[in-house]
């Protein structure tokens, strides 16, 4: 499955490696399309690509930390 996805993060994130986490972690590959960050908060459209069940677990993980998740597009494969 290749989803396009809208994160927002919170400015309380700004000293963490969200984005490598999620790639060292989870069997899923990752493209950023945009990202803009600031000492206040961040977001990123990003592509992501992986087993249907691996990507509701990098949600999970995202969810627990804070960052907000957009489903933009879902292309299966």
């Amino acid at each position: 499955m290749i989803m396009s996805i809208g994160l927002t993060f919170p400015g309380s994130l700004q000293d963490e490696s969200i984005i490598c986490y999620i790639c060292k972690k989870y069997n899923v590959n990752l493209n950023i399309i945009e990202a803009s960050f600031s000492m206040d908060a961040g977001w990123a459209i990003l592509q992501i690509e992986g087993l249907e069940e691996e990507i509701k677990t990098v949600f999970t993980y995202l969810s627990e930390k804070g960052v907000k998740v957009q489903q933009i597009q879902i292309n299966k494969k």
